[in-house]
């Protein structure tokens, strides 16, 4: 553990500042959580956390039709559904459950940090796959050749051996970068060796989750991540959903405490997964503000790089460490990206209302010296 290096993010003294650097979602959640937290008894502070019906909530809201939404392929089960303390927990535990050392990760490049420390402390190999081009496309060429060995069909053979873990961000974060659900569902069909993780953290935002037109009884190796952090505004309270066969759930399960959501979680989970109206305005809204912010960088000649997500990066004219400290002395934060492979010298600017975005972006026109739209 001594050579471990663990992921890190500045979380100290953020609230006070607009924080557009951790893609939380930046106007609260719903007001039915903060009525649902408010009414929680005292006494039952003192009591243990209770599930019942909080898996059959996550299924009826993936469920659920309405707003344009297109549902789930087949019914899932309450056994199909894992709760975690955030869906960080959830990826360490799937690492725990699944991981050994000696055995492969197989992933894309730059992705999200944790990945790596996970794989660092179950003892495994790393394999990124770097994204493609100046609009960083998928190398799904690639991923598909390292998934799938020199026979191409993903068994043991000689000295091969598949990845143990194939673990894609779609959107990814930080580089936006889209995969249509489609070859992510053949990916896991032709790898059965393989547990294939979707993280769909901010799928919410573009839609390309692979549940829809998933069947878990055929793809029993297929594991869909989800979140109540980034859309309905729980990321304070670390609530995390882990789809996917029984048995893989069933799996990443046992390596967590019997208690790690706590009470409050549950509640606001309730809450939230009730008002799903209130979630899709919130995007609605983000997205209006990403076409905004969007016109202001064309018009000003910023390079910037936006795909998927409620983020985008952009590359400034100036020293990006320097904007970056010149951004939070104006009360506003960004993610810098140094030492990130291909987006090396980038600031990734979360997604926030219109507002928001307008107040970033006359700070940072400021800094720049670019002319600011009213």
């Amino acid at each position: 553990m001594e050579g471990l290096h663990a992921y890190s993010a500045p979380l100290e003294g953020r609230r006070p500042l607009l924080r557009l650097d951790f893609n939380e979602n930046t106007v609260g959640p719903s007001p039915l959580v903060v009525e649902a937290l408010r009414a929680i008894p005292p006494e039952h502070i003192a009591i243990y956390p209770e599930y019942d019906g909080l898996r059959e909530a996550v299924i009826a809201n993936l469920a659920d039709r309405s707003h344009g939404r297109p549902g789930l392929a087949r019914p899932l089960l309450p056994e199909q559904v894992g709760l975690f303390n955030g869906v960080d927990a959830a990826i360490h535990a799937v690492f725990h459950a699944y991981g050994d050392r000696g055995d492969t990760l197989l992933t894309t490049s730059p992705t999200f940090g944790y990945y790596s420390p996970c794989a660092q402390m179950q003892g495994m190999r790393l394999e990124a796959i770097p994204y493609e081009g100046r609009d960083f496309r998928f190398p799904l060429a690639a991923i598909r050749a390292a998934l799938l060995g020199p026979a191409g069909d993903g068994a043991p053979s000689g000295t091969w051996t598949p990845p143990r873990l194939l673990l894609l961000c779609n959107p990814n974060n930080p580089t936006g970068t889209r995969l249509a659900p489609e070859p992510i569902l053949e990916l896991a069909a032709a790898a059965p060796h393989t547990l294939v993780g979707v993280d769909e953290l901010y799928e919410a935002f573009t839609g390309d989750s692979v549940l829809p037109l998933a069947d878990l009884a055929a793809t029993p190796n297929l594991l869909v991540l989800r979140s109540l952090a980034k859309t309905a505004g729980l990321a304070g309270l670390r609530m995390g959903f882990a789809i996917g066969h029984a048995a893989v759930v069933d799996r990443i399960s046992r390596v967590t405490g019997p208690y790690d959501i706590n009470s409050f979680a549950v509640t606001a989970a309730f809450a939230a997964l009730q008002d799903q109206a209130y979630v899709e305005a919130y995007v609605a809204e983000v997205l209006r503000a990403r076409d905004w912010l969007v016109q202001q960088l064309q018009s000003a000649g910023v390079r910037h790089h936006v795909a998927g997500g409620n983020y985008l990066l952009l590359w400034p004219r100036g020293e990006a460490a320097a904007v970056d400290d010149a951004l939070r002395q104006a009360g506003i934060l960004v993610r810098a990206m140094a030492g990130k492979p291909l987006i090396d010298g980038s600031l990734r600017v979360s997604l926030g209302t219109t507002e928001q975005m307008q107040q970033f972006w006359r700070a940072y026109a400021r800094i720049e010296g670019l002319s600011a739209a009213p």
